[in-house]
């Protein structure tokens, strides 16, 4: 599969099969976000792999975090909230955590730390593609939340900026839409001192 079609013909694959994915498969997909670019070479991903029993440590931390929110509620439904959100953890036998941790050099913007870190990600999909598995990269507030940085031993600045869920297809994926780069896109032939905001819409 050649890098255009591994990117047009990736989709979210929300659905997979619980059978086990080859060692050397996640390796690879490991591997893939490492070559993401990355300002002053901070290389500034963290993975976390967890698949069997391991699934529990995220199905936990989302189940305090929902405990956390819950405000006031009986017993049974604090339970009912924490078991729902424990699943989510097993939707795939294989789950990918992928945080962020800033370099500590003042010279290094933050900003771009988080930038090299959502390319890895994107490598990491697109190898996954190729190797004719599904993912579906999964975000959201609960990723955020302090109580997930405290469960994967986070610092205060980093963050855990996604799921990768990850496993052999159950469904069938839609053909993508996008509109057309030419729509996004200004292009700047001659000198000029600013763009004009209509042209940006």
């Amino acid at each position: 599969m050649n890098v255009v079609e591994a990117i047009r013909t990736r989709r979210s694959v929300g659905k997979v099969k619980q059978d086990p994915v080859p060692q050397e498969s996640i390796e690879q997909i490991l591997e893939a976000g490492t070559w993401a670019p990355n300002h002053k070479h901070t290389e500034p991903w963290r993975f976390f792999v967890m698949r069997d029993g391991g699934r529990e440590l995220l199905g936990n931390a989302l189940a305090d975090i929902a405990q956390s929110k819950a405000g006031e509620k009986t017993e049974e439904e604090v339970a009912a909230l924490r078991e729902s959100a424990q699943s989510k953890a097993m939707r795939s036998p294989i789950v990918i955590g992928v945080a962020v941790v800033p370099s500590d050099d003042p010279k290094v913007i933050e900003l771009e730390e988080y930038g090299a870190v959502f390319a890895a990600i994107q490598n990491m999909l697109l190898q996954a593609h190729a190797l004719g598995l599904g993912a579906v990269w999964r975000t959201g507030d609960p990723c955020f939340h302090p109580l997930m940085n405290e469960a994967f031993g986070l610092r205060e600045k980093d963050k855990m900026l996604g799921f990768i869920y990850l496993g052999f297809p159950d469904m069938d994926t839609k053909s993508g839409k996008r509109e057309d780069a030419a729509s996004k896109t200004v292009w700047v032939n001659e000198p000029i001192e600013r763009l004009n905001g209509s042209n940006q819409s």
